[in-house]
């Protein structure tokens, strides 16, 4: 009996059981489709994380202010001032692999234009802060040195303040008051989208790090020199550990820090944090997909239970089919043949439905997806393994009958 007699007569089994086989195959299904959609939400976040580091940069560095103690309590970041301008100088002079090192003041307040109004976020910052964050103006304009000096009264949008100020018109030379302070934009930056908290990055005006310390914040929140937040750009993402341990070093002499004494500022990476959240994306993206395996076995199981009930069954036809000359390897090829076409028509059904529920869950809830060839292919094996495994030992069972026995059977 030829491997082709076996897969015809398997078809022929299953087709005369039509609903059962649906049943069976029932948890390879939906095995194979929970295993893709799973993959394919876990890389679209991967990739959707990626994507923000790549738009944040994989190679910043900030520096923020310490935090003050008063009466044993210790305060949060940023609430004792000791960064300046000169540091973010000194960043960029003496540090050879950094490449900016801009400086930067930021509040929040309410942004009038006409009769149209938006609270928002705010910040005066140096022209290297935007060349570190790769802010770039789509329409208008930057600010020039002279602006900077002088405390020119010139903002840049972002696109969220920009539209629900202007709307479609053009903002440019348009006044906007920022806290009651008149300044003209010269500019609206191309849109950033979502920072990887959730926040709109686009929500926010610029303006000269003179500006906002002067005639915005003034002297009540940043005094002299101070700043609240220096943004450093490392020339390559393998140097910036390096770049962090010189930060550190500098900081520490320019701030006359001794030694065993705590640091007034702190540098965060983050590459390193948002390496972190791609990391447990990627597991998270594992953990549900094991769990989508664990229904594979699940079907695999129910298989090996409708195959021993079908060698019961069909124990009289076996018989008959040794009487007339099958041999034993011929009644286990069929039942693991049929075993297997079961799982492999069953991983093929829950391919397009995994494929089709991944591209239905990327439209509904505006989910990056990434269908993965390797993961469809390695369902599709498993599925087939599967059937294999579990059709096993139902077709030894089948191949052990003693024909005589068989044929008595009723």
């Amino acid at each position: 009996m030829s491997y082709l007699d076996c897969l015809l007569t398997a078809f022929v089994a299953l087709r005369s059981n039509l609903m059962r086989s649906v049943l069976t195959a029932l948890g390879i299904i939906i095995g194979v489709a929970a295993v893709i959609a799973m993959v394919a939400i876990g890389a679209g976040a991967e990739q959707r994380v990626q994507s923000v580091i790549q738009n944040l940069g994989t190679n910043l560095l900030i520096v923020v202010n310490g935090s003050r103690t008063s009466g044993g309590r210790r305060t949060g970041s940023g609430t004792k001032p000791s960064l300046t301008e000169g540091d973010a100088l000194a960043l960029t002079k003496e540090i050879e692999a950094v490449q900016y090192s801009g400086a930067s003041v930021g509040g929040s307040g309410q942004v009038v234009a006409g009769n149209s109004n938006w609270f928002t976020v705010f910040r005066g910052v140096a022209n290297d802060y935007l060349d570190a964050r790769d802010w770039a103006v789509e329409t208008g304009r930057g600010f020039t040195p002279a602006e900077q000096r002088s405390a020119a009264k010139v903002v840049i949008l972002g696109k969220t303040v920009a539209l629900n100020l202007f709307g479609d018109s053009d903002p440019i030379g348009q006044s906007v008051r920022v806290n009651r302070v008149p300044f003209v934009v010269a500019g609206v930056f191309r849109a950033k989208g979502q920072s990887p908290s959730g926040m709109d990055q686009d929500d926010v005006i610029m303006m000269p790090l003179s500006s906002a310390k002067k005639r915005v914040l003034g002297g009540r929140q940043v005094r002299g020199d101070l700043v609240g937040t220096i943004t450093v750009k490392v020339r390559s993402t393998e140097e910036v550990a390096d770049v962090e341990e010189q930060a550190k070093d500098l900081l520490r002499r320019r701030h006359k820090i001794r030694d065993g004494q705590p640091d007034d500022f702190y540098v965060r990476n983050l590459a390193e944090m948002l390496e972190a959240r791609a990391e447990s994306s990627r597991i998270m993206a594992i953990l549900l997909a094991s769990v989508a395996g664990v229904s594979l076995i699940v079907g695999g199981i129910g298989i090996m239970n409708i195959m021993l009930v079908s060698v019961t069954e069909r124990t009289s036809e076996i018989g008959l089919r040794m009487a007339l000359g099958a041999r034993s390897r011929d009644v286990m090829a069929q039942f693991v043949i049929e075993a297997v076409s079961l799982s492999i028509i069953g991983g093929l059904i829950g391919v397009m439905l995994g494929v089709a529920g991944s591209l239905l869950l990327a439209h509904l809830g505006e989910w990056p997806m990434l269908i993965d060839t390797e993961a469809i292919l390695m369902a599709v094996a498993f599925s087939a393994a599967v059937g294999i495994f579990f059709g096993y030992y139902p077709a030894r069972k089948a191949a052990a009958l003693d024909p005589i026995i068989a044929l008595r059977h009723e």
